[in-house]
């Protein structure tokens, strides 16, 4: 097995944190820009992309600032999404945490990049 590579990306967002944070935690919000479909069990979140399932489990949830889902299927495998706000000029970012391996992470990072800019477009920002 290779080494997974830790990718960090920040993207500014201009929406309020709970209003991003809905987008980045629940079902529906995670449907309208991430998945085809997701599918919700306790904690257990099922994305489904072009009929290919795969399970990740919410392990931590900050309201407003932060939430992480770890893979099922890969040991120690995860993405996270944290909001930050700036406390003097009130700018958001969204940081997305991701791994790849070591040869895929231009092309991980560009699926993240093309991701997040339909969230932008649907948040209207």
């Amino acid at each position: 097995m290779t080494e997974k590579t830790k990718i960090r990306l920040e993207f500014p967002i201009n929406c309020s944190p709970k209003v991003l944070f809905n987008r980045l935690s629940s079902a529906s919000g995670l449907t309208e820009w991430f998945a085809d479909d997701v599918k919700v069990k306790g904690n257990f979140f099922t994305f489904i992309w072009e009929g290919a399932e795969q399970q990740a489990e919410k392990t931590l949830h900050k309201e407003d600032r932060l939430v992480r889902f770890n893979w099922v299927d890969e040991e120690d495998s995860y993405f996270e999404f944290r909001i930050s706000k700036d406390e003097l000029t009130g700018d958001v970012s969204l940081i997305v945490i991701d791994f790849s391996d070591e040869d895929e992470t231009e092309e991980t990072a560009n699926l993240w990049n093309s991701q997040i800019a339909d969230l932008k477009h649907i948040l209207g920002c």
